[in-house]
């Protein structure tokens, strides 16, 4: 998937060397015209007059400013195309006090540089600084077909430039706010891809570090009793502990991959939530077992997945902080549009730090597919999980 990216990264500076190309050669032409059509030594009263070469390098300033613009930043090129249209206006200011033939004073290089430049101010402009170069920009060109004299042909010169320059000036504001709504989507994608990777970490390598910690604890505690049982509780650790690393790695490769799609959730059904409870009696200590009522065949990947997920967080949660818990109860329920998933445990009613990740993420993963998450203590004693999904809305929540 690398290379078709360079690859385009590559065709695209291309183009706009190309574009600019075609830009600058279509301006000298401009340029060229205005010379053969005498509007630059032809203007005066009497023919020749000293205006004509103050026009021409009105012109090929307007030129180079096209030219330099993709190298000038935010703030300098509507700075350059304030000074731009400065001139030209203190231009079209003279040739109406000096001239009094309007059509020679036409000319269609410098006008053409004001569109481009009233374009990229408008696409890249600082706002501040584009508010002020904007309608500058716009007078330049208007104004510069009547001003020396104001007649019908002159008029309707001024019109044409009025509409094109509206026209490109509309297009430019519209490719900022295209810009824009693609950078906001990005840094929400971003930020939803680092909410994903913190829910992983949480869920997945959080849920093995603590069967770890459980197990050494257990290992401890019966190494001086029952030497015997230390082997194969080392032998969970180490199982445990490669699980805890692959999920590292597989998370450490989704960063490193900056080509990459969005990181999605692992995907999980109810085999898999099987095995965590199984793994969780293997473990030792408290016993763990799994009820399930209802057909789950046809239910949504999202739904199970987000089921898995509710389980393994209130599994952690068991070993963390269920003081004296000797049995532990999952219970997957569906009835009809509606799963509930209910993870209770007997141990002894305990504190649940507000400041914890684990319930807050399990939230907003529950709530991304409609869903809600309770917790609290239970009548019998212990502490109790519950999270209802909708199962027919699901796919539209997530979509």
């Amino acid at each position: 998937m690398a290379a078709p990216t360079a690859t385009r990264g590559k065709d695209h500076p291309q183009l706009l060397v190309t574009i600019r190309l075609v830009l600058v050669v279509a301006l000298v032409g401009l340029v060229v015209l205005d010379w053969v059509g005498g509007g630059f030594y032809r203007i005066g009263n009497n023919g020749a007059s000293a205006l004509g070469p103050a026009k021409l390098g009105g012109a090929l300033l307007a030129i180079a400013l096209v030219v330099a613009s993709p190298r000038l930043g935010s703030r300098a090129l509507p700075a350059a195309g304030c000074i731009l249209a400065f001139v030209s206006l203190c231009l079209s200011v003279v040739l109406h006090m000096e001239m009094s033939v309007g059509v020679q004073a036409l000319g269609y290089a410098e006008p053409a540089a004001l569109v481009w430049l009233l374009l990229v101010v408008a696409r890249r402009g600082v706002p501040s600084w584009a508010a002020v170069a904007i309608p500058l920009l716009y007078l330049a060109i208007v104004l510069r077909p009547v001003s020396v004299q104001a007649k019908q042909s002159t008029t309707i010169f001024a019109l044409m430039y009025a509409l094109v320059a509206l026209l490109v000036l509309g297009i430019g504001l519209g490719t900022r706010l295209l810009l824009v709504d693609r950078r906001r989507q990005a840094a929400a994608l971003k930020l939803e891809q680092r909410t994903e990777f913190a829910r992983d970490l949480h869920d997945f390598v959080a849920h093995h570090v603590t069967g770890i910690v459980v197990q050494a604890q257990g290992a401890h505690a019966i190494a001086g009793r029952k030497p015997e049982l230390v082997p194969p509780a080392l032998q969970r650790i180490e199982q445990a502990g490669s699980e805890a690393l692959t999920s590292m790695r597989h998370m450490v490769g989704m960063l490193r991959d900056a080509d990459g799609e969005v990181a999605l959730t692992p995907l999980a059904g109810i085999g898999e939530v099987r095995s965590l409870v199984e793994e969780f009696s293997a473990v030792g200590g408290a016993r763990a077992r799994l009820e399930l009522e209802g057909t789950f065949d046809d239910l949504p990947v999202e739904v199970t997945t987000t089921a898995h997920r509710v389980v393994m967080e209130a599994l952690t949660n068991v070993r963390k902080h269920a003081h004296g818990c000797t049995e532990v109860r999952v219970r997957v329920k569906r009835s009809g549009d509606r799963l509930t998933v209910r993870v209770s445990d007997d141990g002894r009613p305990r504190h649940v730090s507000q400041s914890g990740f684990g319930l807050k993420g399990l939230n907003e993963r529950v709530g991304l597919i409609g869903g809600s998450v309770q917790a609290g203590p239970v009548t019998a004693g212990g502490w109790g999980v519950e999270a209802t999904l909708p199962v027919s809305t699901a796919g539209a929540a997530v979509s």
